[in-house]
């Protein structure tokens, strides 16, 4: 099988090529991203590129299959360039797939894809869930926007084979400073980020989220490639990431926060530009369902090596270390000098960058 990769060097397709290149059933993968690594795994063909931009016709042409994983999750304050990448680039690569004839397409959808989950917050949802995402949030309306980009592929190609995996936060130590920046900004110190160090659990009514490893998380895309699967999966590892059960694994203790006290603390920071992350998020982790992840494990026959607390804690760790990834999206944080024109840059609304 040839299979080319979209976002190839970002959390998830960092761990997907190695895998897919040990698969036996995989003769060959091509990665596809924005910016490369100085020093690529010579083992798969490489080529950067923009999805919304480039021509992908060529580039996948003789293709199995196709994954999807190129996104945006910042800048929350240029939404126009989340659009042009996450909406425009889905759409390019949806056309490229049909023109180039490749017969199955997977795609990374998301948890944030789903309309808010049910009035019992502990009931789990399947994948025949609606998909029209949270309103308020830019990530939500864009991955709620894909699904529908979806359906109306699997209407006009109905010979093609298209699977969507919906996983909850994917997590790895590789990702530690992305997920930092993306989500704590220029502010935050890193070391300060580590289990140890976290005291308390801010416990806000119906806040609960549910992660995966990124390795768990690539094999569940291997499995999608390889296997002649349709529709949609749900992904994530147990437990359910709930105040009690965070604070558990942290060994802190709760501390009653409202909600409204909490959004409106996250939009008065993010408007400042004090950290990047949206209050949209916020309502994605009141909002979305809990994932039924049984089709996942009986139809794609995953089965994950990584629980949400080893996941968590990991992460946390990493972040708190410093550590990052090769390759560019992935990389440690800056530091000295470039640290601090970090934080400006920060402050500066529209400056390249920034959240």
């Amino acid at each position: 099988m040839r299979i080319v990769v979209t976002g190839a060097t970002g959390n998830v397709g960092s761990r997907l090529v190695p895998q897919l290149l040990d698969h036996p059933d995989v003769g060959s993968v091509v990665g596809l991203a924005r910016r490369l690594p100085a020093e690529p795994d010579a083992r798969a063909e490489w080529h950067a590129v923009d999805v919304a931009q480039d021509d992908l016709t060529a580039l996948v042409r003789g293709a199995d299959v196709v994954v999807h994983l190129a996104w945006l999750l910042q800048p929350a304050h240029h939404p126009d360039e989340m659009r042009r990448v996450n909406v425009i680039g889905t759409q390019r690569v949806l056309d490229a797939v049909a023109a180039a004839g490749v017969p199955a397409l997977v795609h990374a959808s998301s948890i944030g894809a789903y309309s808010p989950g049910p009035a019992d917050a502990a009931r789990r949802v399947a994948e025949d869930h609606p998909t029209h995402g949270i309103s308020t949030s830019t990530y939500s309306r864009h991955k709620a926007c894909a699904e529908r980009m979806l359906d109306a592929f699997e209407q006009e190609h109905p010979e093609r084979r298209v699977v969507r995996l919906r996983p909850g936060v994917v997590l790895q130590a590789e990702a530690a400073s992305e997920l930092a920046r993306y989500f704590f900004g220029a502010f935050v110190p890193q070391s300060l980020v580590r289990a140890s160090l976290l005291p308390v659990v801010p416990a806000v009514d119906r806040l609960a989220f549910q992660v995966v490893h990124a390795s768990d998380m690539a094999a569940a895309y291997v499995l999608a490639c390889v296997q002649p699967v349709t529709g949609a999966f749900n992904i994530a590892t147990e437990p359910v990431l709930d105040p009690p059960t965070l604070a558990a694994v942290l060994g802190a203790r709760q501390v009653p926060l409202p909600a409204p006290v909490l959004r409106a603390l996250v939009d008065l920071t993010w408007r400042l530009h004090l950290q990047p992350t949206d209050p949209g998020w916020v309502d994605i982790g009141r909002l979305t369902p809990l994932l039924d992840t049984r089709r996942a494990r009986t139809v794609l026959g995953w089965t994950p090596r990584y629980d949400a607390a080893e996941a968590v804690l990991e992460t946390l760790e990493a972040i708190g270390a410093g550590r990052g990834g090769a390759s560019p999206v992935l990389r440690p944080r800056a530091r000295g000098v470039a640290r601090v024109l970090e934080a400006v840059r920060a402050l500066v609304p529209g400056a390249p960058g920034t959240g």
